[in-house]
């Protein structure tokens, strides 16, 4: 598979939200809004990206009797720079996300990409399949914070376009994550089959 295939794969055919429904934790508790979705993606992406790349440098050096252990470490790795990084240069952005951060560490799609893609693949492939995976899970929580900021209080990355009073709640709740994305996914299933 080329590298190109790589990248796209994780926007379209393999969308780790919208096809594989993985990472649902951070998808539906992130999201309340775009830019907290977009922290949440961007974050998520750089740590698919460097452990990607680490894994697939070291993958011929961990026995297999400890490499799922030695995924872990490398991944909490790059969310212990995430986090620090974060907390020291977007605190507000760190206060919203929270423990959703050092959860990137047992993130499913993290986890299944270093196991399945960058142990098995050189350092390139398996960076760009980083990129695509994590710009495709960015792309998610975006279109889905950005969905129920607009239906929940009428703006978009804060900015107010609607009154006050004119958004519905239910949206920026718990129960509007659940409504929102099986819309998302219902229209994404009907475009596909279009």
């Amino acid at each position: 598979m080329n590298n190109w295939a790589n990248f796209t794969k994780g926007f379209i055919k393999e969308n780790p939200v919208f096809v594989l429904l993985l990472g649902m934790c951070p998808t539906l508790g992130t999201t309340t809004s775009a830019i907290n979705g977009l922290g949440m993606g961007l974050a998520t992406a750089f740590v698919l990206i460097m452990s990607n790349m680490v894994i697939s440098l070291v993958k011929n050096l961990i026995p297999d009797k400890v490499r799922i252990p030695a995924f872990i470490v490398i991944i909490a790795s790059f969310v212990t720079i995430v986090d620090l990084l974060m907390a020291g240069y977007v605190p507000a952005l760190h206060e919203q996300l929270g423990l959703f951060i050092p959860l990137i560490v047992v993130n499913c799609i993290v986890l299944g990409r270093a196991e399945s893609f960058a142990s098995k693949n050189g350092v390139l492939p398996s960076i760009i399949d980083g990129l695509g995976m994590g710009l495709g899970f960015t792309f998610a929580l975006v279109l889905l914070g950005g969905t129920r900021e607009i239906l929940g209080s009428g703006s978009i990355f804060n900015y107010k376009f609607i009154g006050d009073n004119d958004g519905m709640l239910v949206f920026i709740l718990a129960p509007g994550a659940f409504i929102a994305l099986g819309y998302i996914i219902a229209v994404i299933n009907k475009l596909k089959k279009a």
